[in-house]
């Protein structure tokens, strides 16, 4: 097999952007509840392995939570502040997780040559891959990042303009797109690498531990790294920071608060693109 792809769904696609979107989604809808259906086939054992997957998320916040029983502040954020980013921060990579979490089994597919078996579906294989083996266990992460962002926003003293009220859902769905744009570049990588697992994971479980805390406890070199290259900052840090009035360590103006949609938009551009770009280098393994 010399190039794949070139089909109605492939790089070369005869179809318009506006009809291959609407066939991915129903592709992914489609798979995703066949999934779900197995996954509810047993109650018991999705209740369970739910639990466990909120339980297992917990352990980060707990590790907070002992840190605080020694300080009083952590980089000179106090415990609220810190569960708000936190919250924030889980709440956005949980959905993201959720919905295409399984992008990091592509290298997996390419190596042992089953990624051709989606190239011959009619259906988009970026909407295959995102939906295969939808996990709705990971509904825990959500549910967890959701119970400490409902405690920060509780406990927080926090003047709530309906603008700052406004900017919570925001940073949630800016901040999912971005890792969700993290996790697709990760896979078109895996084009390439073919063994790349450990490394996507690195920016996208990684970033996701790494935005729990305050930019003011890593050195300024690294938050200017995921704030003008990989610019996960804009997931919570940035936003964040502006709703708790704290300064942010960049001393960027204060409109750059707002735009983490713009910055979720082109993430997304540019993943599409390194995607495409991906799919067009893929060789069969020829067996």
């Amino acid at each position: 097999m010399a190039e794949t792809g070139r089909g109605p769904y492939g790089p070369y696609g005869s179809y318009g952007p506006y009809r291959r979107l609407r066939d991915g989604l129903r592709a992914y809808r489609l798979i995703a509840a066949m999934w779900i259906r197995s996954t509810m086939a047993y109650r018991a054992s999705f209740a369970m392995t739910a639990f466990g997957n909120l339980a297992a998320t917990s352990f980060d916040f707990v590790a907070i939570l002992l840190m605080f029983s020694q300080v009083d502040e952590l980089g000179g954020y106090t415990l609220p502040e810190i569960a708000f980013l936190y919250g924030v921060v889980g709440v956005a990579f949980g959905l993201t997780d959720l919905m295409i979490g399984s992008m990091d089994r592509l290298g997996s597919r390419v190596r042992d040559g089953t990624l051709d078996t989606l190239l011959v579906r009619p259906a988009p294989v970026l909407a295959q891959v995102a939906a295969d083996r939808f996990a709705l266990r990971r509904l825990g992460r959500i549910a967890q990042g959701l119970f400490v962002l409902g405690y920060a926003i509780a406990v927080l003293d926090i003047d709530w303009t309906p603008l700052k009220v406004l900017m919570v859902p925001m940073m949630v769905l800016s901040g999912g797109l971005v890792f969700g744009a993290v996790f697709v570049a990760g896979g078109a990588f895996q084009f390439v690498a073919q063994d790349a697992a450990e490394v996507q994971n690195s920016f996208t479980y990684g970033g996701s531990t790494l935005l729990q805390y305050p930019p003011t406890v890593f050195a300024k070199d690294l938050v200017r790294g995921v704030t003008f290259v990989l610019p996960l900052a804009f997931v919570n840090w940035v936003p964040a920071l502006y709703v708790l009035g704290r300064p942010y360590p960049l001393d960027l103006p204060t409109w750059v608060a707002f735009a983490p949609p713009l910055v979720a938009a082109g993430c997304c551009v540019l993943a599409g693109l390194a995607w495409r770009a991906g799919l067009r280098s893929y060789r069969s393994t020829g067996s």
